[in-house]
């Protein structure tokens, strides 16, 4: 096993959103944490087999038995075992590992919120073969991070994450989080943005005859290439199918790159007429 713009909750969600991306990059070089191996309580488990013990009392009744029941017809129709471990202060341990019968098909969701991001994975190697380390480290970070808890709960939490891997899993491995949440839609648009500001001032005439400096565009493609195609339009179409953001971040790039042309025309200077500097 190994591991929008306006109100103030949009302005918070988006806080919430780098502060995510900030806790993804320090996950990266850091285990996936495994708080559930950190000792061996046998007598907290329950007395008959589920693929879910709630020892945090996270979930209700009602939501603990229909997660028990969709975990259960997933393994049935998938065989993929998935299971899930709340808790605060007191853990089974490494006494789950022999409960649940862990081996490279299984996933162990531990939600544990002490750690500042509540969500946990212990994922088996076979797991790993088809979602990439940085797929469980966006995954933890968007679902687990405190401003998604405190809008959804630690049950949509727990449940959304799991969705999620259930989609993977039946379309065949994932190499990012399926969906595109509006904050990082916000973010992708804000890089397209900028993008075309860049390519709009390097695009402005500097030689009499010229209408656009191409050499000037050319030579700062991998800046706005890179800010518009990676980082504005990559993220969204790997994560979803509309095409609406798409059109949004072109008409974006698009519209920030003539209004940069034209405002560099006026201020930063025009071609040198002909004559000029004669007398």
């Amino acid at each position: 096993m190994g591991q929008a713009a306006g109100s103030p909750h949009r302005h918070r969600g988006a806080i919430g959103s780098l502060l995510g991306l900030v806790a993804g990059l320090l996950l990266l070089v850091t285990p996936l944490g495994s708080p559930a191996w950190a000792a061996d309580n046998p007598s907290l488990l329950p007395d008959h087999l589920t693929p879910v013990i709630d020892l945090a009392r996270a979930l209700t009744d009602g939501q603990r038995s229909s997660l028990e029941t969709q975990l259960d017809a997933f393994e049935a129709s998938s065989g993929w075992k998935l299971r899930v471990l709340t808790q605060y202060e007191r853990t089974p341990g490494l006494a789950v590992k022999q409960f649940w019968g862990l081996d490279e098909r299984s996933l162990v969701l531990v939600a544990d919120p002490r750690g500042g991001n509540l969500l946990n994975f212990n994922v088996g190697d076979a797991l790993f073969a088809l979602m990439p380390r940085t797929f469980w480290v966006e995954l933890q970070t968007r679902y687990g991070n405190q401003y998604y808890v405190r809008d959804h709960g630690e049950d949509g939490a727990i449940v959304d994450a799991l969705t999620a891997v259930e989609s993977c899993l039946e379309r065949g491995g994932c190499q990012v989080v399926p969906g595109l949440p509006q904050e990082q839609w916000l973010l992708t648009f804000c890089t397209s943005v900028l993008g075309g500001l860049i390519v709009g001032f390097a695009a402005y005439p500097r030689k009499e005859g010229d209408r656009v400096a191409w050499s000037w565009v050319l030579l700062l493609s991998p800046l706005w290439g890179m800010l518009f195609l990676v980082f504005g339009l990559g993220p969204v179409v790997t994560r979803t199918s509309d095409l609406l953001p798409v059109l949004r971040n072109s008409l974006g790039f698009g519209a920030c790159a003539v209004l940069a042309y034209l405002v560099a025309q006026r201020t930063v200077g025009k071609p040198p007429l002909a004559g000029d500097g004669q007398g």
